[in-house]
């Protein structure tokens, strides 16, 4: 009897933590939340002619329609990911989809510029709560190799590509509607984003201390929040101006005493294990040099479209489909196939190769450029190495962190990307005014020549982007170490069909 058993213990199959079957509908979800807040830092670009019109916002204003949303949203990300961290990924996703639905909503109703730029700040605020989550969202429900390179790779698409698509929405919606239906569409979209997580989402948290560092949040949300607004100033005062560097020193100096006080309470907001990771902290890096370059590319590349070759909003908004297709193939079609085979730097270096021969392209463009010959080649180069690049470094930034982190990892993967971006638009817009400034001191001003020197401006400094592009390529090739994750012992990894999303 006694020798039946071992036999009879080595018979009972060990639990496996079998995967919820309903995770590729989440994704969807999941998808749909971060492509409304990714929108949203663009739709209301091709929008705001018409909106300044309407509201009799002045030009000394206007900026503040795009900046209200930017600062809040990059100010406020590493508190918004801490706060789902404690109170629940899921819950902090639902209440950011309800705010930010009904802060577009009042923007879509603005009666006035300060009802306008009142709403961009709320949707700001709940983008930063809802961004993170989103994010943490799909780190913990895909663990298994091959399905958290496929759950990225859509991921990466919707995150690298939403921009342009704002673009062509932004254009519809304002040629054939209103400059409100920019900001009233998140409304329903949000809507049916909250049930789709109540019905698909299930969260993990296993975080059981509920106190937040009341301090840490305070100094990095007040650091990002004036290197953020110094940037965003610098468009237009200047780099020497007393306002853009005070700004920028206070900033950075909120930012140090912020890493210092991390170190030294009980429960911060960013603990820095969460940084010390040579790979992840290699990513984070790689993605901010990237959207730099990025950012400042999609500026340059929609004045050239409109101004300069004469585009209408919905034509420019097409013109960026490419770009988009690319994208999409890129991390889909790409990245998310090498990624469970190949290290994540032999994936993200040779698609910012290929993203910066894109850009290398784009600096021939003249007064007179065919778009199919000039610009065509170079958005399809962008959107394969961009895809190819953002989709191996979320993954990479976000793998093996502690479950109760992942929120704040995820939040500081979305500040790389938008302190990036704010860089971007204000480093090489100020570089392309500079360019522009010097050509027609030299050339004279009349209107050919303002038009030659807008160009030579754009050129110049998308050589600038090129060479951010190639030290992300340095940075992906040095510091990303990590190989492919093994499928963990007693995890599921059967194939299952992957329902369309729609």
């Amino acid at each position: 009897m006694d020798s039946a058993m071992p036999s009879t213990r080595a018979t009972i199959a060990p639990a496996v933590d079998r995967p919820d079957p309903r995770r590729w509908w989440g994704l969807g979800v999941i998808a749909l939340a971060q492509l409304m807040v990714v929108l949203d830092m663009t739709i209301v670009n091709i929008a705001l002619p018409s909106a300044q019109a309407d509201l009799g916002i002045s030009d000394a204003n206007r900026q503040w329609v795009i900046t209200a949303y930017t600062l809040a949203f990059g100010g406020l990300l590493l508190l918004g990911g801490r706060i789902g961290d404690l109170i629940g990924r899921r819950r902090a996703l639902i209440i950011g989809l309800i705010g930010f639905a009904g802060a577009s909503a009042l923007g879509g109703a603005a009666a006035s510029g300060g009802m306008l730029l009142a709403a961009r700040g709320l949707q700001g605020i709940f983008a930063a709560v809802l961004a993170p989550a989103a994010l943490s969202l799909v780190t913990i429900t895909f663990t298994e190799p091959h399905e958290r390179a496929r759950a990225f790779g859509i991921y990466g698409a919707i995150a690298g590509g939403g921009s342009a698509v704002g673009l062509i929405l932004g254009g519809l919606l304002t040629e054939y509607l209103s400059w409100r239906w920019c900001l009233l569409v998140n409304t329903p979209i949000a809507i049916l984003a909250v049930i789709g997580a109540m019905v698909f989402l299930h969260d993990k948290r296993q975080q059981s201390e509920t106190r937040l560092d009341v301090v840490g949040a305070v100094l990095a949300s007040a650091g990002l929040l004036a290197v953020v607004y110094g940037l965003s100033e610098a468009e237009q005062r200047g780099w020497t101006s007393g306002l853009v560097l005070s700004m920028l020193t206070g900033g950075m100096a909120l930012l140090v005493l912020f890493a210092i006080a991390e170190g030294r309470v009980r429960h911060p907001l960013l603990p820095m294990r969460v940084l010390r990771d040579r790979n992840r902290g290699g990513a984070l890096l790689s993605v901010g040099m990237t959207t730099i370059g990025m950012f400042g590319m999609f500026l340059f590349l929609t004045y050239y479209l409109q101004v300069t070759l004469g585009y209408s909003p919905v034509r420019t908004g097409l013109a960026f489909l490419p770009l988009t297709a690319g994208m999409m193939t890129g991390a889909v079609g790409i990245a998310s196939r090498l990624l469970p085979r190949v290290p994540a730097r032999l994936i993200m270096t040779p698609g910012l190769l290929v993203a910066a021969t894109g850009l290398v392209l784009l600096t021939r463009i003249q007064v007179d450029s065919s778009y199919l010959t000039h610009v065509l080649p170079s958005l399809v180069l962008l959107g394969l190495g961009m895809g190819s690049t953002f989709m191996p470094a979320m993954s990479t930034a976000t793998y093996g962190v502690e479950p109760r982190d992942a929120g704040v990892a995820s939040a500081s993967v979305n500040t790389a990307q938008q302190v990036g971006g704010s860089i971007g638009i204000a480093l090489l817009n100020t570089i392309a005014t500079s360019a522009t400034a010097r050509y027609l001191t030299a050339h004279g001003t009349g209107p050919a020549t303002m038009a030659a020197g807008a160009v030579h401006g754009f050129s110049v400094a998308i050589w600038w982007a090129v060479g951010c592009l190639l030290v992300s390529a340095v940075i992906a090739a040095t510091f990303i170490t990590a190989r492919p994750a093994a499928p963990r012992a007693g995890v599921v990894t059967a194939e299952e069909p992957v329902p369309v999303l729609v």
